[in-house]
């Protein structure tokens, strides 16, 4: 039995558009969003950003984490 994870590099791999522009961008991160932007603020040596950002907002700070670290490019 083989289950599919998805790697937690991807967690933007739907972010075609600009954040901005998402239609659900202002809903709150998603639990892969919250947990992804832990791992690359601990490995950035960065404080976690708070538990309110919403889904533009954390794939934003993803990005620039991603950046940072290395990570997901």
């Amino acid at each position: 039995y083989v289950r599919f994870m998805p790697d937690p590099e991807d967690v933007n791999a739907s972010a075609a558009k600009d954040p901005d522009d998402w239609t659900t961008g202002d809903e709150p991160m998603t639990g892969p969003q919250r947990s992804y932007l832990h791992t690359l603020t601990q490995q950035a040596g960065e404080e976690a950003p708070p538990d309110n950002l919403s889904k533009a907002e954390a794939s934003k700070a993803i990005d620039e984490l991603q950046e940072k670290t290395g990570r997901g490019r």
